[in-house]
């Protein structure tokens, strides 16, 4: 996995062409990369990146940021209850105790 200004690239083999191909992975925008040997790709990644963000300013958009911090999760209700005592036995509001347990089990 290559990592380049917080961005995310994955990359396979292509056994027949004889070149490595990836993909960025944390936008919505398709952004890929190529090369023949580890210098080129790491290059290539790089490079799409920068054209990525570049493209992003001309145009006057924002470009997609890796993770934000914030997801939506819709759970039931009960569950969503089980937390809030929890967290409430913990001292904690509910997006502390839940930061903290998943904190815990990664």
């Amino acid at each position: 996995m290559l990592k380049y200004k917080g961005y995310s690239g994955d990359i396979e083999y292509d056994d027949e062409a004889k070149i490595f191909h990836g993909e960025v992975l944390d936008t919505k925008d398709v952004i890929t990369f190529r090369g023949k040997s580890v210098n080129e790709i790491e290059k290539s990644f790089r490079e799409s990146i920068d054209d990525y963000l570049e493209f992003c300013k001309e145009r006057g958009e924002e470009p997609d940021k890796p993770f934000s911090g914030k997801f939506v999760l819709r759970i039931p209700s009960e569950l969503h209850h089980k937390i809030y005592l929890n967290a409430r036995r913990k001292g904690k509001s509910i997006n502390n105790w839940i930061i903290e347990v998943l904190r815990e089990t990664s």
